[in-house]
């Protein structure tokens, strides 16, 4: 049974059946094509003592314990799906553990750096694009995919609301601030139409070439306002979202609303944000105590 075409097989069911983003694809295309380049074309011939093999090698290419552990879980859900077909009828991978990952706490911006962050004189189609991105951004907590494809059709500004599709085709409805709500609206209204080169497009933000922002475009974007601010703190897209969670809780939004607003399937994942808190109320201890 050729991998090669096993592994196509499987991403065209992500893609259609479970509908898994573009950008989840490729994440599992690349980890899929580290295994077949190492792996034997014939998946019968795949067994306990290569995959063993197989984390040797992983680990011989110096990736980190969290790429290795995330190429483990496409393995798994790979060789699931090798199983339902009955492509395979023994899945070695089912004995493979994941190794244990550090927990790290997310980087955080502080108030004085969002506020600095944000503080973007608009003059030009340019500066008011960039302004609503970061005030819609930093008011919603959106993930940097679901920041570059808001429509204008998901934003009521009447209700001061945005509707989002995150992970797992999930429908989210977030509520919006003032600050971001002004931002989005003297973009709309006075400079949004300029950047349209190409005709009518149904996205809220668009790039120089008229067309919708992409990933690469925004953290250029926030890289460049960064040095420009003289921000210290090593940043990236995720971590405006980062910030919008910790803020919250920090002043006294609970838990299962953040959860909610995130879009977090499990409360787990939220509960990284109060070790950030409690990092901030130890570090807030040591610089403002008299005896700290």
């Amino acid at each position: 049974m050729n991998i090669n075409s096993k592994i196509d097989s499987f991403l065209d069911y992500l893609l259609i059946e479970k509908k898994y983003s573009i950008n989840t694809i490729n994440s599992y295309r690349n980890d899929l094509n580290i295994f077949r380049e190492f792996m034997p074309d014939d998946l019968n011939k795949i067994n306990s003592k290569k995959l063993r093999e197989y984390l040797k090698y992983l680990k011989d290419l110096k990736l980190s314990e969290k790429s290795i552990a995330h190429n483990i879980t496409v393995l798994r859900s790979f060789y699931k799906y090798l199983m339902i077909e009955k492509i395979v009828s023994v899945n070695p991978v089912a004995l493979i553990e994941l190794p244990k990952i550090k927990k790290t706490i997310p980087n955080v911006l502080s108030y004085e750096e969002i506020n600095k962050l944000l503080d973007i004189k608009i003059t030009d189609k340019y500066s008011a694009r960039n302004k609503a991105m970061l005030e819609l951004m930093y008011a919603s907590g959106l993930r940097v995919s679901e920041l570059i494809n808001v429509k204008i059709s998901d934003i009521d500004l009447e209700n001061a609301i945005i509707r989002t599709i995150g992970k797992g085709d999930k429908e989210r409805i977030i509520p919006l601030g003032d600050y971001a709500i002004c931002a989005i609206k003297i973009y709309m209204d006075g400079y949004r139409e300029s950047l349209l080169i190409n005709g009518v497009n149904d996205y809220l933000f668009i790039n120089n070439h008229g067309n919708k922002m992409t990933r690469v475009g925004f953290f250029k974007i926030i890289k460049k306002l960064a040095r420009e601010k003289d921000i210290k703190t090593n940043f990236s897209p995720h971590t405006l979202r980062h910030s919008f969670a910790t803020h919250l809780l920090d002043a006294g939004a609970d838990l299962r609303s953040i959860q909610e607003l995130l879009g977090h399937s499990d409360i787990k994942t939220t509960q990284i944000y109060t070790h950030v808190s409690r990092e901030k109320i130890k570090q807030d201890y040591e610089n403002f105590h008299p005896h700290g």
